[in-house]
């Protein structure tokens, strides 16, 4: 296992560093359960009574920490405490174990070009024509049809399965059993549907016959830009014509489904189970929740921030912050649900005030 100085930790965060710097750990640990060459996580004063209960000589503190105090040996101290996590777990993380070179069992296609120092793993497949960039990474079981080009440096973790023709930047991580570039779900009637009823007339698709349902192929491609990560069983499916496209810096969590035609700019979030429907174009910088929806056909400004299970129905201008179905502004969803829960005792007085009206007034 791997040890790192307390030096060389605070030089990689841009952390200040007090006491023993020439200590080592070799991992980061809760501050209760911390062992003597463990680097407690103590960011925060509420984790401080740990520190008491475990054996860490060093700790990872907050702006302002009195780390003697706290009986430690040496400590390094942030000022922005999530941030810091992201370094810290990127020095610590040795990532999947890929040996070097091109396993035995792998299946190369004629004229694939890989990269130097690329590590490609067992009973991987690739296809005729694709090109892995340099120092790429690639796990088992992985699978990258006839004239794909993968960037620089890589991670495709097992099981990922990348389409024909598609086009991935450098930096690109997947995490296992994605699927970036299958066919996208797009299907048509000989006469209107009755989907295409009922959208034209909000309800009434009664005229439509049933038919039977007709592929359209999809002929495009995916393009995704640099540092693009895409999370366990997440789908990006390719373009009917022309390609769907993810920016530089978007990150995609598990079980994200986004649909064919789509448009997606750069440094977006969006976290598990989130589905975007086909040809919906979406701007730089938005965060979307888990298990949000949206449907297809629609433009979401930059900077839009949508909640937990938002679905969004109609164009969402930039620096919007929706929430609720249909999504509305948070503040907008916020009333709705307190008036919505006051229901039940204004049908209360409702009632009372119908029987007081109602009740014959005694003649004198």
């Amino acid at each position: 296992m791997s040890s790192y100085k307390v030096s060389d930790i605070a030089l990689a965060l841009g952390a200040d560093a007090f006491g023993d710097t020439d200590l080592e750990i070799e991992r980061a640990a809760e501050p209760a359960t911390a062992g003597p060459r463990d680097l407690a996580l103590a960011m925060d004063p509420k984790y401080a009574d740990g520190l008491s209960q475990g054996q860490a000589q060093v700790a990872l503190l907050w702006d302002g920490a009195d780390w003697q105090a706290l009986g430690l040996k040496a400590a390094l101290v942030v000022r922005r405490a999530r941030y810091a996590m992201s370094g810290l777990t990127q020095l610590l993380d040795p990532g999947p174990e890929i040996a070097p070179g091109i396993h035995a069992s792998c299946v190369i296609g004629a004229g694939a070009r890989i990269g130097d120092g690329a590590a490609i793993g067992p009973f991987t497949v690739i296809g005729r024509g694709v090109t892995i960039g340099a120092s790429a990474r690639i796990a088992a079981h992985v699978s990258i049809a006839e004239g794909a080009v993968i960037g620089a440096d890589a991670l495709i973790h097992a099981g990922v399965r990348i389409g024909p023709g598609v086009r991935i930047g450098a930096r690109f991580i997947a995490q296992p059993g994605a699927v970036i570039g299958a066919d996208g779900f797009s299907f048509v009637t000989p006469e209107k549907s009755r989907a295409e009823a009922a959208r034209e007339t909000l309800g009434d698709a009664s005229d439509a016959a049933a038919q039977s349902w007709t592929r359209i192929h999809s002929l495009g491609n995916v393009v995704l830009g640099d540092d693009v990560e895409v999370g366990a069983n997440s789908c990006i499916d390719r373009g009917t014509i022309r390609a769907t496209t993810v920016g530089h810096g978007t990150k995609i969590d598990n079980l994200v489904h986004i649909a064919h035609n789509c448009e997606v700019g750069r440094d977006c979030l969006f976290a598990g189970q989130v589905g975007i429907a086909g040809s919906v174009r979406i701007g730089d910088n938005v965060i979307l929740g888990g298990q949000v929806g949206v449907v297809d056909n629609i433009f979401i400004g930059d900077g839009v921030v949508a909640g937990g299970g938002t679905v969004i129905l109609s164009n969402a201008p930039a620096g919007r912050v929706l929430l609720g179905y249909p999504a509305t502004k948070m503040e907008t969803h916020v009333e709705t649900y307190k008036a919505l829960r006051r229901l039940p005792r204004l049908a209360r007085q409702v009632a009372d005030l119908q029987k007081a009206v109602s009740k014959p007034r005694n003649s004198d």
